[in-house]
């Protein structure tokens, strides 16, 4: 029997990241309540929400780019994408305590399939919820032709890649879901309040207008916006190449990230 005989073959890349992202997807759809909440929790807030303040919230333009409700639906998609995205995340941290990530981790597959097989698990089930909050654009004044359906899709996966790389980041060096809430509410629930997606960056302070304009999901909501209004997009926006190329490398960075701090050894929360 020679050396090669008792070496296990390799998986490669993608049997294994797919297997993982099957089962990110299979674990969401089992939990019932978890689905449940997920649909009904934006479409409640979308309603309630835009119907409080439609009246009450002066935005720069005229007609119905004015609206209230039609500002806050790409808001809203990104609170949709960005909250199913990161809480995706958690199940690294539930995986390390249940001993499934140990025996990722010893198996002979690649640690940049694991982290691609979560990403992805995650980035899909962002795409599913935010696509079926879609749906809601054929009740608003917001007129799409094919070709921004599907922009509107590809930028949505990006952010969705985008965040789940963010999140990955954050549970990776926590041992706690207590702990990955924690940070949620302090970093997490303002990035997005500060992206633009519940009023627009005109007419702030000028210290809120620079912490907005160094938020990248401000760029990512910019990007979505822009696709969706078209030629009707309102002045105030950053413009749609700097909005797309900001979020490209966001996206990237957060990707490569989860890479690397995939290969280091974690001992306790952010340590």
């Amino acid at each position: 029997m020679s050396d090669t005989d008792i070496v296990p073959a390799s998986p490669g890349i993608l049997g294994p990241m797919f297997t993982l992202a099957k089962r990110e997807l299979v674990r969401f759809l089992r939990q019932r309540s978890r689905v449940a909440s997920a649909l009904l929790q934006p479409i409640i807030f979308f309603l309630f929400f835009g119907a409080a303040l439609q009246n009450s919230i002066k935005l720069p333009g005229s007609g119905d780019n004015a609206s209230f409700q039609l500002y806050l639906f790409p808001g809203t998609i990104v609170m949709i994408v960005m909250f199913t995205a990161i809480f995706s995340t958690i199940s690294i941290i539930e995986d390390r305590r249940e001993g499934f990530l140990q025996s990722v981790l010893v198996a002979p597959a690649s640690r940049f399939s694991m982290v691609m097989g979560k990403l992805l698990g995650g980035s899909i089930l962002a795409m599913m919820q935010g696509a079926l909050f879609m749906l809601a654009a054929f009740f608003l004044p917001l007129h799409m032709d094919a070709a921004a359906w599907l922009e509107s899709f590809a930028v949505m996966a990006l952010i969705s890649v985008a965040l789940c790389g963010l999140g990955f980041l954050i549970a990776w060096r926590m041992d706690s879901s207590q702990g990955f809430h924690a940070i949620m509410m302090l970093f997490l629930f303002p990035m997005l309040i500060l992206s633009g997606a519940f009023f627009p960056q005109a007419g702030v302070p000028g210290w809120l207008a620079v912490i907005m304009g160094i938020n990248p999901l401000t760029y990512g909501l910019a990007t979505l916006r822009h696709v969706m209004l078209g030629a009707n997009a309102p002045d105030y926006l950053p413009g749609f190449a700097l909005s797309l190329t900001i979020t490209a490398v966001f996206a990237a960075a957060t990707v490569f990230g989860s890479v690397a701090v995939s290969a280091t050894r974690t001992t306790g929360d952010l340590q």
